[in-house]
């Protein structure tokens, strides 16, 4: 339960007094902090919340009865007794002093004309300064190189706040402060432009900068905000809360937040990738295929999609898209439908999403892309400790931990704003293993690198799990209180010695040793990892070798431990947790459970499947068998997302009726029999729950354009159209039941979430303040204990031969999300990395006869693509790197449908191709 407040002891507090007024300052406060806190303005501008304090500006300049030299009060704490003055002529003259010379050099020594929420205008005016009586020094030119952020140093006071945004907040090491006196000056890197620096375009410095001489490119900054609504990112599962700032129904620009995830910290997607929604390409009516266009396996162009569909209204293209659905389940049986929803849809449109299938299609059908990003990982999970969820949330891990292992991740592409944390705790002292093929920005803070061979974690990991039994370095007490099966994994791991290892993974086994006995012995180490681990064909034994490591050695269970594998896509912890999958209901609530069943039959009202549904890959199988002939497709785009793209494109043409519901033609949508234009995430509102198991609230911002509708409106359409009475009053009605249907959450009633904003679950009862670290007591298994499942090494499904000699692996880039369906329609994500590249060793390049920018092309047995070769050492000798987000040079169209056995998923990260020059 809550902490009652009267219980809560209040933090010793010291008492001085500000211009006559008694202030009580909390412990390490300044007494600029103090006097912001109590609503007494002080002038300051290198001063920001959140940041180190410099005293750099002088600007917050306050007396001190007794001292003879006037203070900085942002980096002066008070003492009990103090009598400090803000006001008094002296402090006020020095005040007036500093901002009217900072004035000075700002252009037209007047307001700023870059932005207008200058700080440096507002203490202007609050001093009462008029036009500087000084000559203002020579200011560099502005520079536009950087497709997301406009540098207009003539507006550069040379507070230094963009400088520790940079380097101690997001800890990128871009911007620097240079040269020397009348020559002193902000620089990117070695003095380069920002756009040819290495700069990743975060934006932290822009937020930062209190003149404006770091802005939003285009002059969008500039514009004038009708209203802010507060809301959370699209984009990855670290969940960043946010601020949209609109202007005339068009998002003009996004802040950061201060939320639990990312205290106002964002990568360059949160910040800048929001302009899609106002592209001119977004679905405003809906559409449905001529008769006169047959489906095929080709995609159709955006731009051609007026010669294969015509506009509907949205009566005859609701009936339509449900009289085909109806069709096939009454003609051909239930389990020909399926449906896939979205993970970056809400947890009410995922729930919605999932109860239609199983109660209007009447099958268990039904899944998402989790099954294309961590469904091995939570498989392991569910198998080994009951519950699919993270055990500690990213802060904690990078706040308590001693020892950090990210595996099979890449946190600084794929999860920016929590890499960061990672970095800022490296830079405090924390150990940092990163355990990685490829050499990812991490390596630069890691106490232990291990460039591990492609597809060889079980091996690195066993011979681990080795050299802790085999040294007595295992927790003896939390084995025998709180797991079951070790005796079996004892004698596994035994077999596997680092010596025997390291040939096959490629780390010295003395390193493998340092890097176990650190694990095991730490106060608290915590492991990361990301789809380089669940993206095999033996993806469910590397997570249960990671399971097996956190219980031999009771790193699991308190702050500083544990268990995370990163999500994806902004929901699709929460899509999982509300049934978005075939083989279970809301909670992980397994199909073919009978008390599960029943319950959900009362709850419901109708008569449910007991048999667990098909998954991605395998519907796409279903339909080449002949035994699915419709879909529904709500926000995914498997045309680009599965494994093996010719097959899959086969299948989805092969569909007697397909229904995609989208936001824009999506490479799906060129199959589809009827196309319905949904909701962009700021046009709706609902609820995300992120990597951290934090249920957030979204906000609506803007309405949709056209006739486009809210998706939890077009699921409830199409279920009434297929024979269910539904009628749901908004996304609050829908949460509600969620929390019938989801006891985890039940505790956590929407006025709540519209109150805070976030909160964690599990949360079971109102008033419960959630669990940030789970499993402390027990486990959510019949027995209480955790489960040890042995794992032995086994290669992946396609090895490299004489005729395909390289290792494909395919993955995300920083600037662009998934399938790019969203991010490519973001001018400023693509302008920054605008088309595909093919990314090798420079060796490779070299033994193949390809220039860095040269044409090549990547070929396995599926299939074959053409793009632009990069160069970088960051990849292996003998593996080749693409980015999956491109339809003109498509991955997928190479990547392998081999599945894990157990969670389904297919082999991504790894199969066999061949490299050559491509043709003139």
């Amino acid at each position: 339960m809550a902490a009652n407040p009267a219980d809560i002891p209040l933090p010793e507090t010291t008492t001085f007094t500000l211009d006559g007024r008694s202030i009580q300052a909390l412990p390490d406060e300044t007494i600029l902090q103090a006097a912001k806190r109590n609503g007494i303005d002080i002038p300051h501008l290198c001063y920001m919340d959140g940041y180190r304090s410099d005293g750099n500006c002088r600007a917050c300049m306050v007396e001190i009865k007794g001292e003879r030299v006037l203070a900085p009060s942002c980096c002066r704490a008070p003492t009990a007794g103090m009598e400090v003055a803000a006001r008094s002529e002296r402090a006020v003259r020095s005040q007036k002093m500093v901002v009217e010379l900072l004035l000075a050099d700002i252009p037209g020594q007047g307001k700023s004309p870059y932005s207008p929420r200058s700080e440096l205008d507002r203490w202007a005016a609050h001093l009462g300064l008029g036009v500087p009586r000084f000559e203002g020094r020579h200011q560099p030119a502005c520079d536009l190189s950087n497709p997301a952020i406009a540098v207009n140093l003539d507006a550069c006071i040379q507070c230094t706040r963009c400088v520790r945004a940079c380097r101690e907040e997001q800890v990128n090491d871009v911007i620097g402060y240079a040269f020397r006196g009348h020559h002193s000056k902000i620089v990117f890197d070695l003095d380069d432009p920002m756009g040819e620096s290495t700069c990743v375009s975060c934006g932290e410095c822009v937020q930062a900068c209190p003149t404006g001489a770091l802005m939003p490119a285009n002059n969008v900054g500039q514009a004038r905000i009708d209203r802010q609504v507060h809301s959370a990112c699209p984009y990855c599962g670290v969940g960043c809360l946010l601020t949209f700032n609109v202007s005339n129904e068009r998002i003009m620009y996004v802040d950061g937040r201060d939320g639990p995830a990312n205290q106002s910290r964002l990568c360059v997607k949160g910040r800048y990738g929001f302009d899609y929604v106002h592209n001119p390409l977004r679905l405003t009516k809906p559409l449905i295929r001529r008769a006169d266009a047959p489906k095929s396996t080709a995609l159709i162009p955006s731009s051609e999609m007026g010669r294969y569909f015509r506009e509907a209204s949205w009566e005859e293209a609701l009936d339509f898209a449900a009289a085909g659905l109806r069709k096939i389940r009454d003609g051909r049986g239930p389990n020909a439908l399926a449906g896939f929803g979205s993970a970056k849809g809400s947890n009410e449109e995922a729930y919605l999403f999932q109860k239609l299938v199983r109660t209007g299609f009447r099958t268990n059908n039904v899944d998402h892309c989790t099954r294309l990003c961590h469904a091995s990982s939570v498989a392991a999970l569910l198998e080994g400790i009951g519950s699919g969820a993270v055990s500690n949330q990213v802060a904690d891990g990078t706040a308590e931990s001693e020892v950090i292992v990210v595996i099979g991740a890449r946190p600084t592409v794929n999860h920016p704003v929590a890499a960061t944390f990672m970095k800022n705790a490296a830079k405090r002292g924390t150990k940092l293993i990163v355990i990685s093929p490829q050499v990812i920005e991490l390596e630069r803070y890691a106490t232990h690198y291990l460039k591990i061979r492609p597809a060889s974690d079980v091996a690195l990991l066993n011979a681990m799990m080795h050299v802790i039994v085999s040294e007595g370095l295992q927790n003896d007490a939390y084995i025998a209180e709180h797991t079951e099966g070790f005796e079996a994994l004892r004698k596994k791991v035994l077999q596997y010695t680092p010596e025997k290892m390291s040939a096959i993974c490629g780390i010295d086994p003395e390193t493998i040793r340092e890097v176990a006995r650190l694990y095991a012995t730490s106060k608290g180490s915590i492991i990361f990892w990301g789809m380089g681990m669940s993206q095999h064909i033996h993806g469910t034994d590397n997570s249960r070798c990671l399971i097996a490591l956190a219980l031999m050695t009771g790193q699991i269970g308190r702050p500083g431990t544990g268990l995370h594998p990163l999500r994806g896509q902004n929901n699709v912890q929460g899509a999982s947790d509300v049934g978005l999958i075939p083989m279970v209901f809301p909670d992980y609530q397994r199909v073919d459970n009978p008390e599960a069943n029943a319950y959900f039959e009362k709850l419901w009202g109708t008569k449910l499947d007991p048999k667990p549904g098909l998954t991605v890959v395998e519907i796409m199988h279903a339909v080449h068998d002949g035994k699915v002939h419709g879909m529904y497709i709500m926000g995914e785009n498997p045309a680009m997302s599965d494994p093996n793209l010719n097959h899959a494109r086969q299948a989805l043409s092969e569909l007697e009726h397909l229904v995609v519901q989208d936001i824009f033609f999506t490479e799906t949508a060129s199959y589809a029999d009827v196309v319905l234009p949904a909701s962009a995430f700021p046009e709706k509102t609902g609820t995300f729950t992120n990597t951290d198991r934090r249920v957030q609230l979204g906000r609506q911002a803007i309405k949709p354009p056209g006739e486009a509708r809210q998706d939890l409106w077009l699921i409830q359409e199409v279920a009434r159209r297929i024979g269910l009475d539904w009628n749901y009053d908004g996304p609050g009605d829908v949460w509600n039941e969620i929390r019938k249907a989801a006891p985890s959450m039940a505790g956590i009633t929407w006025e709540r979430l519209e109150s805070e904003g976030s909160v964690t679950y599990p949360c079971e009862r109102e008033g419960d303040p959630g669990e940030p670290v789970i499993f402390t007591d027990r486990f959510p298994t019949k027995s209480g204990r955790a489960r040890f499942v042995p794992a032995d090494y086994s290669s992946a499904a396609e090895l490299p031969d004489q005729d395909y000699p390289y290792v494909f692996i395919t993955g995300r880039l920083l600037e662009h999300w998934h399938t790019g369906s969203i991010t490519r329609m973001a001018t400023v994500l693509d302008a920054i990395e605008p088309g595909p590249t093919i990314v090798v060793h420079p060796a490779d390049a070299a033994r193949v006869g390809v220039d860095p920018g040269a044409l090549a092309t990547v070929e396995s047995r599926r299939g074959r693509v053409t793009a632009h070769v990069r160069v970088s050492r960051e990849v292996q000798i003998g593996s080749v790197f693409m980015a999956f987000a491109f339809n003109e040079a498509a991955a997928n169209l190479i990547t392998n449908d081999a599945l894990d056995p157990y969670g389904k998923i297919p082999e991504f990260k790894f199969c066999a191709v061949r490299l050559t020059r491509a043709a003139a």
